[in-house]
């Protein structure tokens, strides 16, 4: 997986303010993000996404969030502080054959999985380590770029997921994106 890993200076420009006017946070993930969740942020990096779920999850929620690398976590962290939100946002790093998240299952009330299937060694560990992390009717949205994700290449992540105990929910527009929301049975 190292070969696949961002490097830490693409972090920068994915935290870009340019970047919101083609990914908005907001306009992605308000549909499934309310007060008070818990969400698991999967290869988060600088947090592009992880501060605006922060903020929508409020005061009582929480959004974890992995990365492989310590520097991008570190960067998050001192974003969040910034921003007033450390305290809405916890840190794990991960490695390239687990994401360590055993503590967290049935706890996970929506997971966001932006252009990361693609990166992982082994889809099929990694989409069990989500479902049994996400609680029953709990949510994943996975987002892989179409420029390194074939149509085919989705849809085989699509039904791994269906075999670990994802139902399809719904597709879901992102520009460049091939996306879908599933939902654990």
């Amino acid at each position: 997986m190292e070969e696949n890993v961002c490097p830490v200076w693409v972090g920068y420009i994915l935290i870009s303010p340019f970047r919101k006017l083609w990914h908005n946070p907001r306009r992605i993930l308000g549909p499934f993000i309310r007060p008070g969740m818990r969400i698991l942020d999967i290869g988060c990096a600088m947090g592009f996404f992880s501060l605006p779920m922060a903020e929508m999850a409020g005061d009582q929620g929480c959004v974890i969030c992995v990365d492989l690398q310590e520097k991008m976590l570190e960067r998050l962290m001192n974003r969040a502080k910034r921003a007033g939100l450390a305290s809405r946002i916890e840190l794990r790093t991960c490695d390239s054959h687990s994401l360590k998240i055993d503590d967290l299952n049935g706890t996970i009330d929506f997971a966001l999985a932006f252009a990361v299937v693609h990166e992982m060694p082994d889809s099929s560990i990694f989409l069990t380590e989500v479902h049994n992390a996400i609680k029953p009717g709990g949510k994943l949205l996975i987002a892989e770029p179409k420029g390194h994700v074939s149509k085919q290449a989705f849809e085989k992540i699509l039904d791994l997921a269906g075999e670990k105990g994802f139902l399809q929910s719904e597709e879901v527009r992102i520009p460049g994106s091939r996306s879908f929301l599933l939902k654990r049975k």
